[in-house]
Parts: C-alpha cells; structure tokens; sequence
C-alpha cells in the first residue's frame, strides 16, 4: 500500500492553520478587553506627545515679562513691558549681533565707523544691555517709527550728541532711509526727514547749551579760551525748542577747557587762563551756572513734549588723555566694579544730577514732562566700545608700531551706544 504523503501533510498544514487562528481569535478578544480597561495606556502607545498635551494643568495668569530672543524686535504693539530700573545691570551675550552694519547704514561718520577703518576685532558687536530687574525689549525700528507719526525730534549738545543720533539714524534706516534736509554752514548740525512717516530728527551741536564762542580744530586742539555766555541760552536749539515733540539735551566735557565766562555781558573770572589777571572761578561754578540756567528754563517753559535730559558719559583714557597719548586697549566689556569712574566724570556728573533734582521737583507742577537719562553707568564697564585708533582709515597700514592719537570718548557705531535707544524706546513708550 502507498501512503497519500501529500495529502495528510496537507491535512495536517490545515488542522495547524485552524488552530493558529483561533489562538490569534482569542487573543485579539483579550487585548481589546484589556484595552477597554486601560484606554489611557493604549493611547500613550500611539501618540505619548498628543496625550501628553491634552493633560490640563492649573491655569496660570501669563506673565507680561517679554523675553528677550533673537525676534525680540518683532514684539507685539500691544505687549507692556515690566517697571525697573532700566540703567543699572549687566552687559550679556548677544549671538544675532547688531541690526545693522556699516555698509548697511550710510550716516556714520567716519571717525567712528571703527569696521571701515580696520578695527580687527569684532567680539565688542556682541553684548546688550541687559537691566537688573527686568527683560529690556530691543528697539524696534518699524514700531518707533510708526510711534513717531508727524513728530519731530533734536538730539542737542557736543559730539556725543552726534554719535548717538547716527545710531539712532542706523537703527531706523533698517526700515527706511531717511532725506538729510538740512545743515548748517560747519556741517554740525543736521536734519533728516523720514518721507513715509513725516518724522524729522535734528542733531544740534551745542555743546555748551548757553551761548558760546570756540577757537579748535578738528582734533580738539584749541587756539584760544573759549568765551562763554553763562546767562544766555544758545539760540541754535532754543529758537526750534518750542516745534520740539521729543528731545534730549546733554552737556557735560567742554566744561573741562580753558574759558572766559561772562555773565550780563561782563567778565566775572576764568578757567585755566593764567596771565589773564582773571578769577579762576573753575568749570564747577560754570556748570552750575548752566545747568541751573537752563533747567529753570525749562521748568518754566510750559513745553508739552518730552524732554529727556543725558548726563555726560565717561571715557576710558589709560596712561594719559586725549591729547597726550592716552589710549583704550581693551577688547572686551568689564565685569562689574573693575572699571571706577573717574574724578572729573564724577564731578560733571553729581552737578548734573544735582540741578536735575532741583528742577524736577517744580516742573510736574508746572505740566513740563522732565526725565532723566543717566547712561553714565551703563558705559562705564564698557572700554571695549570706543575706535581707539580706528577713528582715522587703517592707522597701522604703513607702521605697525606707529604713534596714533586714540579716541576713547566717542563710540564705533554700531556698538554699545545703540542700546540707549533700546532704553529710550522703552521710556516713550510705557514711561
């Protein structure tokens, strides 16, 4: 007898078919219980993220603190910022850098475009300000401009003055470049009109704010004493002072030279003017003077916009000053306390808080809207901002061991100064 090998090998594949099947039955039954019992467990399994997601936690009140990110200048117009004391804090990383660049802003001067002059070093472009107590939004261009609808400002005083309105003028042409609609005969004061939004900016030189009289060039080398009008407002920022929306009024260093004061058109003593047969009276007593002068102006001037009043800011001269080979080696910001103010910067600086407190207690009561922008601490840790010799086109191209006379008092743009207009922005728009 032959035995049918295929077909009970076949039989036999189909008993084991069945019998897997009705294995896969019932655990198929089981499964589906076990799910039924345990749903939350099924659907971590399939989607841990979703699940996770749909778990709701207590309700919190967000808070209105704005972070600061690399989009931090595309915050909401609506967002209020928290109240702190905006200039005192640290400098800390900034990886995006500034919003823009030398080539990108064509109003720098030259002096202090540090890049274009070969300054090698570009680690000083990475900091901002970062307050104590509180997140500082960064300026947003866009927004002030917007803000600033059918307004007109003027930045007046000395160089400083300047050097923070072409900062102000490269931060705001990342959006639109604005038209220079006029300048004086020395090419120190100017005026810029941004079409789109009808805004204008003026820069005002006047760096003793009362009436004044300078013999120097360039470089600040001078050829005689200054003649100064202790008791008359210049007329260079006093005739636009009643057009003004916004304004920020500083004075401060050229105090500090050698000068003839007058007061009601008479000679009433000196500062560093041996030989003269004059009272040596000193830059204190003209400060006070001017300061007072001026604040009691504007306490009583009825001005309805915005007056921002700078105290002067320091320099970082090591082994000497200006004019005497004084230079600014340092390549990145000071940690707090390594860096102390110096004697003179201290002297300008209490006077200047001084009449501020002063006139600040009368002008609320006379509606003049008075604040004080004290940056002189938030420079103070940085004596990496400044060109150094980089304020003349490659200094060291033909020598690199030439003498160059170096500029630790103004600031590369761009560079720390930006951030004032970060705590100025910060101040107009949630006061």
């Amino acid at each position: 007898m032959r035995v049918n090998w295929i077909s009970l090998s076949t039989n036999k594949h189909h008993h084991i078919l069945v019998k897997l099947a009705v294995v896969i039955l019932l655990l198929g039954l089981a499964f589906r219980l076990f799910v039924a019992h345990y749903k939350g467990f099924a659907s971590d399994l399939e989607s841990p993220v979703s699940e996770k997601v749909q778990v709701r936690a207590p309700y919190v009140e967000p808070p209105v603190l704005v972070g600061i990110s690399e989009n931090e200048d595309h915050i909401h117009l609506d967002v209020i910022t928290e109240k702190c004391d905006l200039f005192k804090g640290d400098w800390i990383p900034n990886p995006s850098g500034p919003s823009y660049t030398n080539e990108s802003c064509p109003w720098i001067e030259n002096h202090q475009n540090c890049m274009k002059n070969g300054r090698p070093d570009f680690g000083y472009l990475y900091w901002k300000w970062k307050p104590h107590d509180c997140q500082l939004p960064r300026f947003n261009a866009k927004r002030f401009l917007e803000l600033m609808r059918n307004k007109a400002w003027a930045l007046i005083g000395d160089s400083i003055s300047r050097n923070h309105a072409q900062s102000l003028l490269c931060m705001l042409s990342t959006v639109e470049q604005p038209v220079q609609i006029h300048e004086d005969v020395d090419s120190k004061s100017k005026r810029w009109h941004f079409q789109s939004y009808n805004l204008t900016i003026s820069n005002i030189w006047s760096p003793f704010l009362v009436k004044a009289a300078t013999f120097e060039d360039i470089n600040g080398v001078s050829t005689a004493e200054v003649q100064l009008h202790l008791d008359k407002l210049d007329k260079k920022w006093l005739d636009i002072y009643p057009s003004l929306d916004y304004m920020i009024i500083s004075t401060g260093k050229w105090f500090l030279k050698a000068a003839v004061y007058h007061e009601n058109d008479v000679i009433v003593g000196c500062h560093l003017c041996p030989g003269k047969n004059l009272i040596e009276l000193g830059f204190e007593y003209a400060y006070k003077k001017t300061l007072h002068y001026v604040m009691d102006f504007i306490k009583t001037s009825k001005h309805k916009g915005l007056i921002l009043f700078r105290t002067s800011t320091p320099d970082h001269f090591e082994n000497g000053e200006w004019h005497n080979g004084g230079t600014c080696p340092k390549t990145i910001p000071a940690k707090e306390g390594e860096v102390k103010i110096k004697d003179l910067n201290k002297i300008l600086r209490n006077i200047e808080l001084e009449e501020f407190e002063k006139a600040s207690a009368k002008v609320a009561h006379n509606e003049v809207n008075l604040k004080l922008l004290d940056f002189t601490n938030l420079l103070l840790s940085r004596p990496d901002g400044h060109p150094g010799p980089y304020r003349q086109f490659q200094p060291y191209s033909k020598n690199k061991t030439a003498v160059v006379q170096n500029d630790c008092l103004h600031w590369c743009i761009p560079g720390p100064i930006d951030f004032w207009n970060d705590v100025i922005m910060e101040i107009v728009v949630n006061g």
